[in-house]
């Protein structure tokens, strides 16, 4: 029996527009729920990167990945569990100045979660925390405790452990011309 796990589901595309809102469509049209999305180029010229983060059974990602080729202006599509990638999330804090003020427990709190501050301003504060998920939200109940305005947290950033099976897949594609040819 299949059970849900989280997936990060890279894909490599034309860099083309509305492309974004067709991704997402496979996933709407199967009631599947995105964890997290990201976008970027890649070190490919020409060719751009989205990261997606799901939690589904196995047979499921795989269907996904399948539709997700299917699409014209898909290059390729693959899945990973979590530990045959590397990642990182960035996260972002907006606290009250006055919390600094004659408490040292922020300063305290920054050091612990190895933070930085990235602004100071008269009325708030903004703090960054790269890391996983859990990392970033243990921060935040703590500044929830002591107060906070403003949150916000990137979708996850990856790196594939394995040597990366699309530069692999483009040079199959190469020498499948070459021998046509």
């Amino acid at each position: 029996m299949n059970q849900e796990k989280e997936y990060t589901i890279t894909v490599f595309t034309e860099h083309q527009t509305g492309l974004l809102s067709r991704v997402v469509s496979i996933f709407t049209r199967r009631h599947i729920n995105v964890e997290s999305l990201t976008t970027s180029q890649s070190s490919l010229p020409g060719i751009h990167r989205f990261t997606i983060v799901v939690k589904v059974e196995e047979d499921m990602v795989k269907k996904l990945v399948a539709q997700l080729e299917k699409q014209v202006d898909i290059v390729k599509a693959f899945y990973y569990e979590r530990d045959e990638i590397v990642y990182q999330e960035v996260a972002l804090y907006k606290v009250p100045t006055s919390i600094f003020m004659n408490n040292n427990k922020v300063e305290k709190l920054i050091r612990a979660y190895n933070a930085r501050v990235l602004e100071i301003e008269q009325e708030y504060i903004v703090i960054e925390k790269t890391g996983h998920e859990h990392e970033t939200e243990a921060l935040l109940e703590e500044l929830k405790e002591i107060g906070i305005y403003e949150f916000v947290r990137s979708g996850r950033v990856a790196i594939v452990r394995p040597m990366e099976r699309l530069n692999k897949y483009l040079q199959s594609l190469k020498l499948e011309e070459t021998n046509e040819a």
